[in-house]
């Protein structure tokens, strides 16, 4: 528990600045666009019931989905502007995710804009009039000074809504307070997710509490609360600001997917990096897809995948061979068509393995995947988030004509839960995976080969193919760490009692690669 917290205490500055500068980022250009929008719609109503429902349209978009659907938009700018002018656009971390969290801001401030200008009292418009008022001077005098203190409660409830909703951007590579709680959830580190849900609410209620400052500063016309208000906003922003300017820019960054394994790779390869005198940052919970064109396109400079992922979802093959021609030929293609440099193998193969509870599968005289066909139909199968959308998915079941009664998809750590407990009575498994033997899970055999070889291989983007300190300091790694290995690492981290952090397990990993070397 120690451990655990003061490991989240030391991430805390960097997760809590990029929050800081995101939020702020997206709130303030929502506010941008929402002022114009509001006035539009005060001046035009029919315009204004077009603005209305635009702003609530995006809000009933879940958060993580329009994050999702700005990562393929940016991607597709960033093709467009390398083809036109040689440079790419970010498709990943800071610009989708504030232009997802500047839509996603616009609606409390809007809304609250239309609401205070359409019921402003008549008779002081009136009278406003009576003494001669231009239609610019009332409104700046007149109407605006009326509207501000509601318009300030809109921006104090987007400001809420969006530092909330800036968790989730750890899901398309942004750091975040939510990186505390994506990874959390899925090693069990709940000291983690509660830290996370604490700073980020914490860091809400003091915004809340200063943009309150001005709100009650416009209600009272109390010039001094309000001037208070705002200049200790300007000033923690600055600050904010100031502060990612002083802090050196990593010079490698590490990516990683969402799950255990990944986590520790991330954190071995940066400790290595570390050592040998680099600085590092990790990029965690990117999904298959993203990960790999996130180096493709330079935004990571190095991670773990696996042959079969890439064989199937990068080049789309479905032909299988041995695996030692797949990385032979993985290599020479990735490199060819995106300028990736596959490094070589870890030493270990994470496949995707079926597994059911050993009694089960003793009693219904199971012991592979073409066994189970017989059963199929009266069993639950339990997946991760990607199985069922996989490639490797459709190869399984159409050369065993599996067809389950019911399907159900899980977060990693909860799908091992669902099996324990009966949830369901079939889980798509990884290999290296510790669990399966902690948990007295029987793995199914695959004597028909459905799916391709798995094997752990580093990656380096295109603009690191060629660098002699990230290549030496990585060697070391190469054929060094076995299966075995890697399921006590994975073990340490993803089991209930007295588990340990990915930075620990990698340091385990890192003393039986270098125990030889001592010998």
């Amino acid at each position: 528990m120690g451990e655990r917290l003061a490991n989240a205490i030391r991430l805390l500055p960097e997760y809590l600045l990029q929050h800081v500068l995101l939020s702020a980022a997206a709130l303030i250009l929502g506010m941008l666009l929402a002022i114009p929008l509001t006035i539009l719609a005060v001046r035009r109503r029919r315009a204004g019931s077009w603005v209305l429902a635009a702003t609530s349209l995006v809000q009933t978009v879940p958060g993580l989905a329009l994050l999702a659907l700005f990562y393929p938009i940016f991607l597709g700018l960033s093709r467009l502007s390398q083809t036109l002018f040689g440079v790419g656009v970010p498709a990943l971390g800071f610009l989708p995710s504030v232009a997802a969290l500047t839509l996603y801001s616009m609606l409390p401030m809007v809304r609250n804009g239309v609401a205070a200008f359409t019921n402003l009292d008549p008779e002081v418009i009136d009278a406003a009039n009576a003494v001669g008022m231009t239609a610019r001077q009332r409104f700046f005098r007149v109407e605006v000074p009326m509207a501000a203190p509601v318009v300030m409660a809109g921006i104090r409830t987007a400001a809420v809504w969006t530092i909330g909703a800036a968790t989730l951007s750890t899901s398309v590579g942004q750091t975040s307070l939510g990186n505390y709680i994506f990874s959390g959830l899925q090693t069990q580190d709940w000291t983690s997710v509660l830290f996370g849900c604490i700073a980020a609410a914490a860091l809400a209620f003091a915004v809340d509490q200063i943009l309150g400052l001005i709100e009650i500063g416009l209600s009272r016309r109390n010039n001094r609360l309000t001037y208070f208000g705002l200049t200790t906003f300007a000033i923690a922003l600055g600050g904010a600001i100031a502060w990612s300017g002083e802090m050196r820019a990593p010079g490698y960054t590490v990516g990683a997917k969402n799950f255990s394994e990944q986590f520790i790779l991330a954190e071995l390869i940066s400790q290595r990096l570390i050592s040998a005198g680099a600085t590092t940052q990790l990029r965690t919970d990117l999904g298959s897809a993203v990960a790999f064109r996130a180096l493709a396109g330079n935004e990571i400079d190095v991670y773990v995948d696996y042959t079969g992922t890439l064989w199937l979802n990068v080049l789309g093959r479905r032909d299988l061979i041995s695996g030692e021609a797949m990385q032979k030929e993985l290599k020479n293609l990735l490199a060819r068509n995106y300028g990736v440099l596959l490094l070589g193998p870890l030493g270990f193969e994470n496949a995707y393995v079926l597994a059911m509870r050993r009694e089960q599968a003793a009693a219904l005289h199971i012991t592979g995947i073409g066994d189970l066909a017989r059963y199929a139909r009266r069993l639950t199968l339990g997946a991760d988030l990607e199985f069922l959308s996989r490639p490797d998915w459709t190869m399984i079941k159409n050369t065993y004509g599996l067809q389950f009664g019911a399907t159900r998809e899980f977060n990693p750590t909860f799908m091992y839960k669902a099996i324990e407990d009966g949830t369901v009575d079939v889980i798509s498994a990884f290999s290296s995976d510790g669990r399966l033997a902690a948990e007295n899970l029987l793995t199914l055999a695959d004597p028909q080969h459905a799916v391709p070889s798995y094997d752990a291989v580093i990656l380096l983007s295109p603009q690191r193919s060629q660098d002699g300190l990230l290549i030496k300091a990585l060697a070391p790694l190469l054929g060094h760490i076995s299966l075995e290995k890697m399921r006590d690492a994975n073990l340490m981290v993803d089991r209930d009692d007295g588990k340990a952090t990915p930075l620990q397990a990698a340091q385990f990993l890192a003393r039986t690669i270098d125990q030889p070397k001592s010998q």
